[in-house]
């Protein structure tokens, strides 16, 4: 893949266009996470909703500042688009999100992805959909590796940001603190396969 960020430009059309399709497709749709910095007023019902644009926004920036080029920041908004459900419980097919972005930044979105459902339409195991997650980062390319330990980084200052104010995080995660040790773990040590030196900033955060 052809990847050379244009520093002096925020935006271009594809990652113009991604932004749109990620803030339709994810509209009306939540973190698990509740925690919100106490510079910033509580709801009265206390009752706090962080849209998934926020974290799909946080993702890209980190992917963008760490070097990364036009086709992977697209990606990057959109690395959730195939793996979750919008509000009305519909998934993106991949055939759809490449008539829209093409296919570098479909094959990009694909390789962070998680496949939940097994052949008969049901939940796979937590961990075996982990383990499936990991073989695509060994496997896959560098870009997509950066726009998974973006990803990683940020969830996890989630996580952090969440327990140093006594929210139960993993009261609404899939896994529990020892599981989800074990998965970001184990994504740092999958992306070593990568030789980019654009990788290695980001795993060191």
């Amino acid at each position: 893949m052809t990847d050379v960020p244009a520093p002096d430009t925020l935006f271009n059309p594809l990652i113009e266009h991604a932004i749109e399709l990620s803030a339709q497709w994810h509209d009306g749709t939540y973190r698990k996470s509740v925690w919100r910095d106490p510079a910033f007023e509580r709801p009265e019902d206390d009752e706090i909703q962080t849209p998934v644009i926020s974290h799909l926004a946080a993702v890209a920036s980190i992917v963008r500042r760490a070097g990364w080029g036009e086709p992977v920041v697209a990606a990057a908004y959109l690395h959730d688009a195939i793996e979750d459900r919008n509000k009305h419980g519909q998934c993106l097919r991949r055939r759809q999100l490449r008539d829209a972005m093409g296919a570098e930044v479909t094959q990009l979105v694909a390789q962070v992805s998680e496949q939940k459902l097994d052949d008969e339409g049901e939940m796979r195991p937590w961990r075996e959909r982990k383990e499936g997650y990991l073989d695509n980062i060994r496997t896959g390319s560098p870009e997509a590796t950066a726009i998974s330990l973006a990803d990683k980084i940020h969830n996890l200052w989630s996580i952090v940001q969440s327990l140093e104010a006594d929210e139960d995080i993993f009261a609404v995660l899939s896994g529990d603190a020892e599981a989800q040790h074990w998965f970001h773990r184990a994504v740092l040590e999958a992306s070593r396969v990568h030789d980019d030196p654009r990788l290695a900033p980001m795993r060191e955060r």
